[in-house]
């Protein structure tokens, strides 16, 4: 198929003398499984899949609609709303965004548009990447969209129980100064 090279002929020599050349190297192609080297450890998945994404082994601490587990922040929460998503976006983003600033976006995109919504799912996918938790009983967006005061309710407690101090009244006082 190729023609044959004499290897002695004085073109080929002087090409292969060359500085730039590099011999090339065949390798067989390898088609069995990936060999893994002796010096790596091995990869160990901790999470369980079924049939698609992968399932997380962390639980929520209390359920969606157990808002009347806290009946303090299930109030709060229906009447400002703003106050507990100030809280969660705060501790949630380590203090770099505080508790008024977040609850003044998220009052605001309510008042004017009613699709708050929209900015609080942000934060409840931080918080469950975060904790390791499951995107459940559904997608974050539609937690929020359908059942907004529960998803902020759940949230909250969620902090609570992982030991963040979540002191309410101080906030309430915080955020009705600004409105």
């Amino acid at each position: 198929m190729y023609p044959t090279v004499d290897e002695h002929e004085e073109v080929y020599a002087a090409h292969h003398r060359h500085p730039g050349y590099v011999l090339p190297v065949v390798v067989p192609p390898n088609y069995g499984p990936p060999q893994i080297p002796s010096y790596a450890p091995p990869y160990i998945n901790n999470s369980v899949s079924v049939r698609g994404p992968v399932i997380r082994t962390q639980r929520w601490s209390t359920g969606l609609c157990r808002s009347t587990d806290d009946p303090g922040n299930c109030l709060v929460t229906c009447f400002y709303p703003c106050v507990t998503f100030g809280l969660i976006a705060e501790i949630v983003d380590k203090g770099n965004t505080t508790c008024t600033c977040a609850g003044a976006i998220y009052g605001t995109l309510l008042a004017l548009s009613g699709l708050a919504c929209l900015c609080s799912y942000y934060y409840r996918s931080k918080l469950r990447v975060q904790y390791d938790l499951p995107e459940a009983p559904c997608m974050d967006c539609l937690v929020h969209f359908c059942c907004e005061t529960c998803a902020l309710c759940q949230e909250y407690r969620e902090l609570k129980n992982h030991g963040f101090d979540l002191s309410i009244g101080n906030a309430v006082q915080k955020c009705l100064e600004i409105f």
